[in-house]
């Protein structure tokens, strides 16, 4: 089968990730994946949220916020603080979740790290650049904790990365563009570890249901991708 993008099934869109693009950030990076541009900047607040020092809990936290810029699409979108926009809340509060499950909490100390990605272009798959490229931000955050002496340890215990795959004309493909979602039979997310391990899944059959046989061949798929992401996380982290 021949994808709308020419590509393989199996065959990511060129990736890149650019360190240290925002010069008030602790931790930034402008990841590409094909025509899907994400800035991921990481800000460290040197103590906890509010509710934990109130519920006197321990330990740090890390927490995200998602956007997409007027013109990252064709159409001009309003500025997201005008309006409620229930998508952003929603793959905010995903990119979190990611973030935290493999963050030890209590060797990041009373901190908190709030990751924000702001979409500048969109083609598919902007939560999982974001998640990708948001998890190198915060890396590069605790780096920054680290070097003055504000933690001792990393807290960091693997690396993730997110990729899309779904079914497009009976087909398994993975890292969909907007072509392809648009028009696809299954559209799913996956958040991955470095140990293989899925953080998150998100599944919809578009066009009718699917069954596990499609559910497991994907995760296969995506876990074979995110390998490829976080290879690319590590050369960039060097």
């Amino acid at each position: 089968m021949l994808r709308p993008s020419l590509r393989k099934s199996n065959q990511i869109r060129p990736v890149s990730m650019e360190t240290g693009i925002n010069k008030w950030a602790e931790g930034s990076c402008l990841i590409k994946i094909g025509g899907t541009h994400v800035i991921c900047t990481a800000s460290v607040d040197l103590n906890q949220p509010l509710w934990k020092r109130v519920q006197n809990k321990t330990g740090g936290w890390v927490t995200a916020e998602y956007s997409m810029l007027p013109r990252a699409v064709g159409t001009r979108k309003s500025r997201e603080v005008l309006m409620k926009d229930h998508r952003s809340a929603e793959i905010s509060r995903l990119i979190g979740r990611a973030l935290r499950s493999v963050v030890d909490m209590d060797a990041l100390g009373r901190h908190t790290i709030t990751v924000d990605c702001d979409v500048i272009q969109a083609d598919g798959g902007t939560r999982c650049a974001a998640i990708t490229g948001g998890f190198v931000a915060m890396a590069l955050a605790v780096r920054h904790l680290m070097r003055n002496g504000r933690i001792s340890e990393n807290p960091i215990r693997e690396h993730i990365a997110a990729i899309s795959a779904g079914i497009f004309d009976g087909e398994l493909i993975m890292d969909l563009d907007y072509d392809e979602d648009c028009n696809a039979e299954m559209d799913s997310n996956f958040v991955v570890s470095e140990s293989g391990r899925f953080i998150e899944i998100q599944a919809t059959g578009e066009q009718h249901p699917f069954n596990r046989d499609a559910i497991c061949a994907l995760m296969d798929m995506a876990a074979a991708g995110c390998d490829q992401l976080i290879r690319l996380q590590k050369q960039v982290l060097e």
